[in-house]
């Protein structure tokens, strides 16, 4: 029996309301003020540095009783999401919005659904089955790159263990995302790079990934024409016409992943980022082009298509894109370091388990002598 592709995913779990287009931050209280009057807003510093946090609260509707959070700036952790959930416990906040990078959307995240839980958030992180009820969370990326905007899962440090791994529920899904091109317009070259590489490793992997459907097919070879055709773009003018697209196109991406999932890549980029303090977006770019290599006869046709999408062999493209973007290896001269650890949760990631070609041993191995060669 030939296998077909299943048009669409067991559970479909989407943002309920996605608004776009430049100047689209100024909706945010609008919206949220659908949720309550009460909220914190977490934000990153370089929304406050260009003055668009003030002038983003000069836009809030009278009656709203607003605490804003800056975030300092460093990945997630288990502690700060206990300290957000403190802050947000203190101001009865009714809704969280997370204005920012992956780690600030989730962190929101992860706040807004553990708020009520009568655990700590550890435990969740170990497995624990997450609460059905949480406050209500509201996304704005400032960088075209994670897709968090549009996923129900949160990736987390556990900073006891040095544990890197996500938790995931529906709940945990945007009620609104903004999506406005004007925040990317001062974001620094090395960030345009980093997340716009994550971005594409997500959606090759999402449309690769053996959990795949019809529409998440179309999501994510859409994402990667995106992707592909204005990340140099952004790369170079940050405030160009591109980021529009780039930033639609990591929308686009994290939906698809959102019910698809990933592949190895994520399932290595956890341990490697946790033991080596390593940007996620910088881990991701420099697997990508090995991972491919791994996968290639496991992608079949996909390969073509998605070489058809960035307008040329899919694997040089990556390769010729990395060194335009000025991206290098991150691990090159180091030494590799626990490497059972790295192998062990390599194999056991859930995103693994989705990757197209079955993941063993050797093959982490394999990746692991190219990545610090």
């Amino acid at each position: 029996m030939i296998k077909t592709t299943p048009i669409l995913p067991g559970t479909l779990v989407l943002p309920e309301k996605t608004i776009s287009g430049h100047g689209t931050l100024s909706c945010l209280f609008r919206e949220c003020r659908r949720f309550g009057a009460r909220g914190v807003v977490l934000y990153g510093a370089a929304l406050e540095h260009r003055g668009q946090l003030n002038a983003l609260m000069a836009t809030a509707p009278d009656g709203m009783a607003l605490r804003t959070v800056r975030h300092r700036g460093d990945e997630p952790t288990l502690r700060q999401v206990s300290d957000l959930i403190d802050i947000a416990r203190q101001h009865q906040a009714e809704w969280i919005a997370a204005i920012g990078g992956g780690s600030i959307m989730d962190l929101a995240k992860a706040a807004t659904a553990l708020i009520h839980a009568p655990h700590p958030p550890a435990h969740y992180h170990d497995g624990g089955a997450l609460p059905d009820a949480g406050l209500v969370y509201v996304a704005v990326p400032t960088t075209a790159g994670t897709g968090s905007e549009a996923t129900p899962n949160s990736v987390l440090t556990n900073e006891a263990t040095g544990a890197k791994k996500s938790i995931r529920a529906p709940g945990m899904m945007a009620r609104v995302v903004i999506l406005d091109p004007d925040l990317l317009a001062t974001c620094p070259p090395a960030v345009v790079a980093a997340s716009g590489m994550d971005a594409l490793t997500q959606a090759i992997e999402a449309y690769t990934s053996l959990n795949a459907t019809w529409l998440s097919d179309a999501l994510a070879l859409q994402s990667v024409r995106l992707i592909a055709s204005h990340l140099e773009e952004v790369y170079h003018a940050p405030d160009s016409p591109g980021a529009e697209p780039l930033l639609t196109g990591s929308y686009l991406g994290g939906v698809a992943l959102s019910f698809a999932r990933l592949g190895v890549v994520h399932g290595l980029a956890h341990p490697l980022g946790a033991l080596y303090h390593v940007p996620h977006g910088a881990v991701c770019a420099t697997c990508l082009p090995h991972t491919v290599e791994l996968n290639r006869a496991a992608f079949g046709i996909k390969y073509d298509s998605l070489s058809q999408a960035v307008g040329g062999d899919l694997l040089e493209f990556i390769r010729g894109l990395m060194l335009r973007l000025n991206m290098a290896s991150p691990f090159r001269g180091m030494a590799l370091r626990e490497k059972e650890l790295i192998i062990r949760e390599t194999l056991a990631s859930g995103s693994t388990k989705a990757n197209p070609k079955p993941i063993t041993r050797a093959d982490v191995e394999w990746l692991l002598e190219r990545l610090f060669a």
